[in-house]
């Protein structure tokens, strides 16, 4: 660790490197989502050797804006450990105080009430307003059904949340037909949010859902890539009727 921290102290130094020395906290913001990205991929292929190579450029974006603070006299590396140690410590009073909690749920919910005081949150909205808006929107409206439903404002299971969707696409294609661009947007985000709800309530995560159907997408439309190729029908250059007859095809045989 200290070794990482003086390593980054010389590339920020007027004789390091003229890159690091020129970034800022926003000029490598993106950086730190897809290192974090490319940390969840190392998990989901179960491979430790590329994960702990993501963990460790995770990592160092964290140094590196630890570093940038430092500089400017804000907070330093030693400042960020102290505050997550203080932090764990606090928010589980069932280990380092005399609260109870024998179970998840016991210590979820006593997380969520410490967290609550903490951020000064006197209302339910305020706890919906503090989900991050630079979450993936299917992950932030998944986040705020969720604290919805603290407040009891949730349905009875995922068949009720179910009977929201053909009403959503219903005003969608009203919206449509309308030709109203507004309008459309609306509808369709609206449509979007039901049908989280329903994953939310089915106990999936429409992230990992979207993200399985988008791989299925993948694999078939290649099936049908190949059997277009097989038929001598060029892509682009044949009818979407036609592609989709193979589309079909694929689909019988990929179950």
């Amino acid at each position: 660790m200290e070794d990482l921290l003086a390593i980054m102290n010389i590339l920020r130094s007027p004789e390091g490197c003229p890159w690091d020395r020129e970034q800022t906290h926003e000029s490598i913001r993106k950086n730190f989502l897809e290192e974090t990205y490319e940390a969840v991929e190392a998990i989901d292929s179960r491979d430790p050797v590329l994960l702990r190579e993501e963990l460790g450029d995770v990592l160092l974006q964290v140094v590196f804006h630890a570093r940038m603070e430092e500089e400017q006299g804000g907070f330093t590396f030693d400042d960020v450990c102290d505050g997550v140690c203080k932090k764990l410590v606090l928010r589980h009073p069932h280990i380092f105080g005399d609260v109870e909690a024998s179970t998840s749920q016991e210590v979820l919910k006593n997380w969520d009430a410490i967290k609550k005081e903490e951020k000064k949150q006197e209302t339910f909205t305020d706890s919906l307003n503090s989900v991050p808006r630079v979450l993936p929107a299917l992950m932030r409206s998944s986040k705020i059904q969720h604290r919805a439903a603290r407040a009891g404002f949730d349905f009875a299971d995922a068949c009720q949340a179910l009977e929201c969707v053909p009403r959503e696409t219903q005003e969608l294609q009203e919206a449509m037909q309308g030709k109203n661009e507004q309008e459309i947007e609306e509808e369709l985000g609206d449509l979007l949010f039901s049908v989280v709800n329903v994953a939310r309530l089915s106990g999936l995560d429409a992230e990992e859902c979207l993200t399985r159907a988008s791989d299925k997408f993948i694999r078939r439309f290649s099936k049908v890539e190949e059997l277009a190729k097989e038929k001598d029908l060029p892509m682009p250059g044949t009818s979407m009727e036609e592609l989709d007859q193979l589309w079909q095809e694929v689909k019988v045989n990929d179950r």
